[in-house]
């Protein structure tokens, strides 16, 4: 028995008459972020180079947050998450989100350690 897979995106919101279609559309809204990461990466407006939260740039976490909204997204419509259960869709898709959190928390302490010695003068800076 053939599954039925569902052609909406946005939890309804866009609705599509075919399989071409609603790919092209997820196309179209992945295409959409990558403009605005490669946007952002080319202008790097100041205001966000300045403005810092939790010590990193406000720029970077827009990267970080739009690379996770793609990655989220790739594997909700092309890997067909959507149809699966919810216990199997949380165990997939917040698993990597737990971990980038985690990643991310040790790239801001360790980074935060290693600028506090080279700060109060413990190793010169040698590069």
């Amino acid at each position: 028995m053939a599954h039925e897979h569902k052609l909406e995106i946005f939890r309804g919101l866009l609705k599509f008459k075919s399989n071409t279609q609603k790919i092209w559309g997820v196309l179209i809204f992945l295409t959409v972020v990558t403009a605005v990461e490669v946007v952002l990466g080319i202008i790097k407006p100041e205001i966000l180079l300045k403005s810092s939260f939790l010590g990193m740039k406000l720029l970077n976490w827009i990267f970080i947050i739009l690379t996770l909204v793609k990655a989220y997204y790739i594997a909700w419509d092309f890997m067909h998450l959507r149809d699966e259960k919810s216990a199997l869709r949380r165990a997939i898709v917040w698993t990597p989100i737990f971990l980038v959190a985690y990643l991310v928390f040790i790239l801001l302490f360790e980074a935060d350690y290693v600028y506090n010695v080279y700060k109060d003068g413990f190793v010169t800076w040698n590069f």
